[in-house]
């Protein structure tokens, strides 16, 4: 009995798994699924640090989203979108000490191949403009040294009729808690505001494109991502294109 209860279990999360893909990657038979550039820019302050160190606030970001950052949050993953339907972004990670914000890394995303939008539901192609916070990841990949909590799992394997360029898309994820449940894996399907908004956000890797709704960006920044975001620091993503980003 015990052995059959582990099989039905491995095949609910599976299940599970399947689910969650098709919403964060839509199928990919038109070979555009998720996805990121596949170039890296080093990250890390510029030359001249002032520009990018010690900063009273993260730059382009305003007030609205600004206020919606948890007053204990160190880590921010910023996401700048290039417009609102542009798919090109870029990610920059900031982590606050003593003296203010500073730039730990910067590099090339890509977001929803339609742009951004503040009223996400499913398959519209567009990722959601906000502040979520980040408290899960996992992958098909084992554990690179994460500091958050992390499912390791070939249930995170795309389906097999997607387009090859996706094959790795999910070896490294970072959910992104955009109506799904905070200390859950990943994997958990749980719509909490319904199915019809959406769900399955996720930071994850590149294949050159724009995503569903996703965020992506080469394997190299989701390793830098995953050893640096640390539950202590309560870690949030806030991402939109330009205008709302600076609303």
């Amino acid at each position: 009995m015990r052995r059959a209860g582990g099989v039905m279990r491995r095949a609910a999360v599976a299940a599970a798994g399947l689910v969650l893909l098709a919403g964060c990657g839509g199928g990919g038979q038109d070979g555009k699924d998720d996805g990121a550039g596949k170039g890296e820019r080093p990250g890390g302050p510029a030359r001249g640090a002032s520009a990018t160190t010690h900063l009273k606030n993260i730059p382009g970001i305003g007030t609205a989203l600004r206020s919606r950052i948890p007053v204990g949050s160190r880590q921010v993953v910023a996401v700048y979108g290039k417009a609102a339907d542009s798919a090109d972004a870029t990610v920059v990670l900031y982590e606050k000490g003593p003296k203010g914000w500073d730039r730990k890394g910067s590099w090339p995303a890509h977001n929803g191949r339609r742009g951004w939008t503040t009223d996400h539901h499913e398959d519209d192609k567009r990722s959601p403009v906000g502040v979520f916070t980040l408290t899960d990841a996992g992958g098909v990949l084992a554990d690179p040294g994460a500091k958050l909590p992390y499912t390791h799992s070939t249930a995170f394997t795309p389906p097999s009729y997607w387009s090859k360029n996706t094959r790795h898309d999910f070896d490294y994820v970072i959910a992104i808690n955009y109506n799904r449940v905070k200390g859950a894996s990943p994997l958990d399907p749980t719509r909490p505001e319904g199915q019809s908004k959406g769900g399955g956000v996720w930071l994850h890797l590149d294949h050159g494109s724009g995503t569903s709704a996703c965020v992506s960006v080469s394997k190299s920044a989701m390793q830098t991502l995953l050893r640096t975001l640390d539950p202590a620091r309560q870690p949030v993503v806030v991402m939109g294109d330009a205008g709302h980003l600076a609303a």
